[in-house]
């Protein structure tokens, strides 16, 4: 009887212990879960206080703006009035060295080979500009660029590339797929550009021959005879030869027969007459 006893006794303390430890670890639990909440509670108070002051910054700030806005409207205006701008008179417009000379052939992008007639000062606007007078004879026209503009200008080609653009005039074609209208613009552009090697190229991709009469429809050939024209007129005036010799010159290149195709173009319009078919039969 007294093991027994003993034994509950035992019992008793163990159940006594475990339940014990089990209501301390709760309150603890409970205890540790009360300072986080009451730390995240502080620090959010701590962040709302700091938001309020910025606030209260921006509200200070824009305040003080708008006083001192308040205060200083006239003079502003006034000062606005006041201030008038100040237009200068140019008289004369900024020169340059010439780097052309009179009786000089130049190439000007727009209208082709021209030669320089003289030096003018003209009054353009009460605004002395000083300018080259150009006269180009195939157009029969003259011209006028402002000696400060002189970079539109370019000089005649050299002899070597004279050479380099009658291989390039010798060369395959090089013709795109793309439709005729973007083609005709890109050969414009390489027309206005003024260079002698576009205009080569131009010439080249746009000759047909000795069928170039037959084949070549109206805008073709009104871009192949501007290109060829230029090109001519330069040709001419750096090898120093009459008009006829350089045209065969550029024909040979082109391996074009202009005889030839007269030829075959009245042959072709002229109607086949009764006596001549009774003559073949």
């Amino acid at each position: 009887m007294a093991i027994n006893s003993k034994m509950k006794k035992i019992n008793l303390k163990n159940i006594l212990k475990k339940t014990f430890n089990k209501k301390t670890k709760k309150v603890v639990g409970k205890k540790l879960k009360v300072k986080k909440n009451k730390v995240s509670k502080v620090k959010k108070i701590k962040k709302i206080k700091n938001n309020i002051k910025n606030i209260n910054k921006l509200k200070t700030k824009k305040k003080e703006s708008l006083k001192s806005d308040d205060k200083q409207p006239n003079l502003r205006i006034s000062k606005i009035n006041d201030q008038k701008p100040e237009i200068k008179k140019v008289k004369v417009q900024e020169t340059e060295k010439k780097l052309f000379k009179v009786k000089d052939y130049v190439v000007y992008p727009k209208h082709g080979v021209g030669q320089i007639l003289e030096f003018k000062k003209i009054g353009i606007g009460g605004i002395d500009v000083e300018a080259y007078i150009l006269k180009f004879e195939k157009d029969k026209a003259h011209g006028m660029i402002p000696v400060n503009k002189q970079s539109h200008l370019r000089p005649l080609a050299t002899i070597n590339q004279i050479n380099k653009c009658v291989s390039i005039l010798k060369s395959k074609p090089k013709i795109k797929r793309s439709m005729w209208s973007r083609r005709a613009q890109e050969y414009e552009a390489k027309i206005s550009s003024g260079k002698i090697y576009e205009l080569a190229e131009v010439v080249r991709d746009l000759n047909k021959g000795d069928d170039m009469m037959i084949d070549q429809s109206y805008s073709e050939r009104q871009l192949f005879e501007k290109a060829y024209d230029r090109l001519l007129s330069e040709f001419q005036i750096v090898l120093g030869t009459n008009p006829e010799d350089t045209q065969k010159k550029l024909d040979k290149a082109l391996k074009r027969n202009l005889e030839a195709q007269a030829k075959k173009v009245i042959e072709q319009k002229e109607p086949v007459s009764e006596e001549t078919t009774q003559i073949a039969k």
